[in-house]
């Protein structure tokens, strides 16, 4: 009886290890303001919790998709995702940042977003499964001179558990979905290993930009045998493949950095307004570090490298929904 309690006990400690071990983002700043995304652990048990610019979501482990539901709805915006109540705004040309509440350093991978117009309605009410997704950063491999290699998810770390991506300057003003991923894959040398992270934010982009990219469905980005999906990161690499589709024109990385926060501010509600002039930035304020975010301290900018010298794998904490 001993024994059984004891390995009952080991196994809730792990389950809580491996809880702790994924991450979502808690916030996102644009031009010195927060804006609160969903909380996994405390607003599904809420009776009226806040609105949001972020998806709801049933991942309350801080959990993962797997590959083989990539031709689910839950590889768009997460598990069980529902539609956020709210979004923020961003001129075309200015930086989103998006903090996280943690990473683990074992879980290495690509950093992807995506942009998908909504309509005139906006994304509080769109079907998620009927929008076109198209690329506007990706980055990945960093240096893989000794495996597991540095990767983009290791600068997110690096910065702060937070990533800066820029809102192309040539988009068309409108309600977009910012889908937001990280893709963990220290177990994906095996079928069905890899662990996609996808965050989805509501924005309302504004400015001058015409351009208006095509792009395909969420549920068609990934296959569960892509080569950046089915991966082997204990092996020399050069480069790796970051999956779904290529970057569009306009797009593309720029130097991690963390954002400083003049202010929090609501999600706003409604779509009066859409496609005006770019919001106001707030007034110049004394850097102080509120919340998650720090001052802003430039990084490294990312890049592919070269070979590796593979190492054994690590052992990783398995979360409570699958093997990690």
């Amino acid at each position: 009886m001993h024994s059984v309690t004891s390995k009952t006990l080991l196994a809730a400690i792990a389950g809580a290890a491996s809880v702790a071990a994924h991450g979502h983002v808690t916030n996102i700043v644009i031009n010195g303001v927060s804006y609160q995304n969903y909380d996994p652990f405390s607003h599904p048990y809420q009776q009226n919790p806040p609105t949001v610019v972020g998806f709801g979501t049933q991942a309350t482990d801080n959990g993962f998709v797997e590959p083989s539901a990539f031709n689910s709805r839950d590889i768009i915006c997460h598990r069980g995702s529902t539609n956020a109540g709210g979004h923020a705004v961003v001129a075309a040309g200015d930086n989103v940042f998006l903090q996280w509440d943690t990473w683990p350093e074992s879980h290495h991978g690509p950093v992807i977003e995506y942009l998908a117009a909504c309509g005139a309605s906006g994304c509080e009410k769109a079907d998620i499964t009927s929008l076109d997704f198209f690329k506007i950063s990706e980055a990945g491999l960093i240096d893989g001179s000794s495996a597991p290699g540095r990767w983009a998810s290791d600068e997110l770390i690096s910065n702060g558990n937070g990533w800066m991506v820029k809102i192309p300057a040539n988009i068309k003003p409108g309600f977009y979905l910012l889908r937001h991923e990280i893709i963990a894959l220290h177990s994906g040398n095996q079928p069905n290993g890899a662990q996609n992270y996808p965050q989805c934010i509501n924005l309302e982009i504004t400015g001058s930009g015409t351009a208006t990219p095509s792009g395909v469905k969420g549920t068609a980005l990934y296959t569960p045998n892509d080569a950046g999906i089915l991966f082997n990161i204990y092996q020399p690499m050069s480069s790796y493949p970051v999956p779904g589709p290529a970057v569009i024109s306009g797009g593309g990385s720029v130097p991690q950095s963390r954002s400083a926060i003049a202010r929090s501010a609501s999600a706003i509600v409604g779509t009066g307004g859409a496609g005006g002039a770019a919001p106001t930035a707030p007034a110049p304020v004394v850097p102080t570090t509120t919340g998650n975010a720090a001052p802003v301290v430039p990084t490294t900018t990312l890049r592919t490298s070269t070979a590796a010298v593979p190492p054994p794998p690590a052992t990783t904490a398995k979360p409570t929904t699958s093997p990690a």
